[in-house]
């Protein structure tokens, strides 16, 4: 089954999980904040899709970081021990499915794709 992580009060998880219902695909949607995140699976995240990908840099929450912060942020260990602490700063939605890639952000063309493999 599909995995979604993210954020609800997300908008673009909300047009995530929007799309997935409209084209009746079940799924499962572990948010960050109520559910947990723990160093083992966001480094799985990070094994498969690398820290920079992961790392909402466009975001309000790096925004507001203060400038030393974001500057110290230089490696997959330091970038992890943020996320862990401020989950709000990972890149969403993140979709995993045994045996397929795993896909972040969204957008109806790679969720299609997604969906067809």
């Amino acid at each position: 089954m599909i995995t979604m992580y993210g954020i609800k009060n997300c908008d673009t998880i909300k047009k995530a999980r929007r799309w997935l219902d409209d084209h009746q695909i079940e799924y499962r949607f572990h948010d960050y904040r109520a559910d947990g995140l723990d160093r083992a699976l966001l480094d799985t995240f990070i094994d498969e899709l690398g820290w920079e990908a992961l790392l909402n840099t466009r975001g309000t929450t790096w925004r507001k970081l203060d400038e030393s912060v974001r500057a110290s942020i230089k490696n997959a260990d330091a970038a992890a021990t943020l996320m862990l602490e401020m989950p709000a700063i990972i890149k969403r939605p993140l979709l995993c499915a045994p045996g397929q890639p795993m896909l972040l952000g969204f957008s109806d063309s790679s969720y299609q794709t997604y969906n067809e493999v």
